[in-house]
Formats: structure tokens, sequence, C-alpha cells
């Protein structure tokens, strides 16, 4: 099916990566279908009890390890849970000190994934029950796995994973809200309140993809830059470690994430005004720990773009290069705030004529090792 798609699939769009940025919102809400009933999480795919699991490890790459940064935070916090994640490639050649109640999730786009798999592999060898979330039916990953879930992302054409990605996230949202339900580990209306909030997410996105004209005219003025930063702390972090992909990816640009609070323990030697910084304000809690490195990076003459909630305008006034996202509640934001990254990176690789949806020396699904 992929592989017969033609220019004409594209719609209006120029390029596939943008087509699937828009399609975001339609993904999120294919991928919520069925899963919320009666102010409750459905997971009809579980075979076994929820709540007689003890400690999750998560396995992904790239984009995919990304979403499951996410979700560890997430399932900590709402469910209570330990969570260990790794990148594949690294988790399948460790050892793991597994134990009775143990999960492991493997996360991935095609369900093909070498280095996912051969940690796939690794926990079946040791009789743990393995969770996938994929994005295409009858792949290996979803073949050999106890447990499926699928993100209803439809085909990404685009080697770089864009609307997969938030499927991702959104399914790890729903695991976290379905465990802290089965667990009962937060209060009835804390956790209908987050059901209510994930619900209407689509309607966050659509505008955050709002901001477009704003990020393609940043994109305009800062595309021959050949260096930058993302940064972020709490939920932002992995936020920013995924825009960083998302421009190297696309554009060629040299790109690095940091925890925000990292930056002064060696990276800020590297900045100068030459150096593009995109920094992240979703999380209330942490944004006045924040402002002071963003402030730090200002003063030494780089580049700063900043990515902001409405709320939090007040502490970044005096950017003149903002992008505003929607209110959004801070642990349901990377939802919301990697829009502008994915739609920056995008623009930045067409001002810089590169080949947007086929990257050069990648491929859609890594079969190899």
């Amino acid at each position: 099916m992929v592989g017969n798609l033609t220019s004409e699939d594209k719609g209006d769009f120029e390029h596939f990566m943008l087509k699937e940025i828009f399609d975001e919102p339609e993904a999120l809400r294919q991928t919520l279908n069925g899963k919320i009933k009666d102010n409750k999480i459905v997971f009809s795919e579980f075979k076994f009890e929820a709540k007689d699991v003890n400690k999750i490890f998560i396995a992904g790459c790239g984009t995919a390890y990304h979403a499951g940064l996410v979700g560890r935070k997430a399932i900590e916090e709402l469910a209570g849970i330990p969570v260990e994640i790794d990148l594949a490639s690294e988790f399948a050649y460790r050892k793991v000190l597994w134990q009775a109640g143990d999960l492991l999730i493997v996360i991935s786009q095609s369900g093909e994934t070498a280095d996912t798999l051969a940690a796939l592999y690794k926990a079946k060898e040791a009789g743990i029950p393995v969770m996938a979330v994929v994005n295409v039916p009858d792949s290996t990953i979803a073949r050999l796995s106890d447990i499926v879930i699928y993100t209803q992302a439809g085909p990404e054409i685009s080697i770089a994973s864009t609307k997969v990605y938030l499927t991702q996230l959104l399914v790890l949202y729903l695991l976290a809200l379905f465990f802290a339900q089965e667990k009962d580990t937060l209060p009835a209306e804390e956790l209908k309140a987050y059901i209510n909030k994930i619900a209407a997410i689509d309607q966050q996105v659509e505008k955050a993809l709002a901001q477009q004209p704003t990020i393609k005219e940043i994109a305009s003025h800062y595309h021959n830059a050949n260096n930058a930063f993302f940064l972020g702390r709490g939920y932002d972090y992995p936020v920013a470690m995924e825009g960083a992909l998302k421009l190297k990816e696309t554009s060629y640009v040299h790109a690095e994430a940091y925890a925000a609070g990292e930056l002064k323990h060696g990276p800020i030697a590297l900045i100068n005004d030459d150096v593009l910084v995109m920094a992240l304000f979703s999380q209330d809690a942490l944004v006045e720990k924040t402002i002071p490195n963003i402030n730090e990076i200002k003063s030494r003459g780089a580049i700063t773009i900043i990515i902001c909630k409405e709320s939090l305008q007040k502490y970044c006034l005096e950017y003149k290069n903002r992008i505003v996202i929607p209110d959004t509640d801070p642990l349901l934001a990377p939802l919301v705030a990697v829009v502008p990254l994915q739609l920056f990176a995008y623009y930045m690789a067409v001002f810089r004529g590169t080949e947007v949806d086929n990257p050069r020396h990648l491929t859609k699904a890594v079969t190899v090792e």
C-alpha cells in the first residue's frame, strides 16, 4: 500500500511530512477511538491483570525512545509503577534483573526495528510478557508480542516520524491512566479530569498547528544556522530531544538537546552568536528554574527561540522569536509542545533545500542492528 502512493496523495501539501503533521489531530482521534468509555480507560487488548504489574521496562529507538521517556514519567507519576527505559540497542545486551510482575513495552513505528526485536527476544527468553506499541498491523513485533496496541496513525510516508510519534505518546498516556485506574493510585475526580483533558487533546494540537505562519517566518530568518541546542526541563526535556532529532533528520543541522539545568555543566562553552537555541516553557512548576538558564544564553549572544504556553507568556515577553502554544496540563504538554518543533524542522529543511521526505542515509524501517 505505502509503496503505491503517488504525489497526488499529498493533496494540497508540498511534502508528505507537512501533510502528516496536519494529520495529527485526526490520528489522535482515531487512536482514542474506543479507549474511553463511561469516563474510564478501556484496553481490551490486556490478557492479564494490570494491577499485577510491579515494574515496567521500555525499549525503543530514536523517536520511539523519546516517546518512551515521556511515558516513563507519566506512568511513574500517575500509576506509581517503577519504570526503566533504555535504547533498544543497549537494552538487548545488558544484564536485566528480571522479577515476577515485570512487563516490557517495546515501541516501534514499523514493527520491524531490528534493535527493538532484539530487546523483545531478550524478554521472551526470560519468560517476561511483552507489550508492543506499533503502527503497522501484522508486523514482526506485533506477531511476537503478548499484547499489541496499535497507534491508529495510518500510513506514514515521510521518513521523519511525526504523527506516529504523537500517537505513541497518546497510547503511553492512556496506559499510564489505565494502570492508575486499575491500581487505584489517583483520586477518582483527578483521574476523570485527566481523562477529559486527554479526550480533548486533538483540539489543543489544532491550536498549535495554527502557529504555522509564525514558525515558517522564524525558520526563514534562521535557516542558515548550522548548530542548534534544544532545552527543556521535566516533560519538556524529552520533547527537546525529539525536536533536535527532527531538525537533524530533515535539515542536516547539527542539533543537540540538553536538560536546561545541564547547560552550565559544560555545553555553555559552545554558545556564541552563531548558535540557535530553542527553549521550551510548558512546565509551570519549572519555568522559574528554566528562565535564568535561557537568560544566560541570551546574554552570550545566541539566537534564542521560545516555545511558550499562553499562561506563561509573562516570562517570555522579552524574546522576539516567540511561538505560543495553547494552555495544556503540564503532564500532557508534550503532545502539544512538540508540534511547533516538527513544523520548525520541516520549514528549516524546505528553506535549506534538502530532500524533506527522504533524508540522506535514512530509511523508514531500520531492519539491521
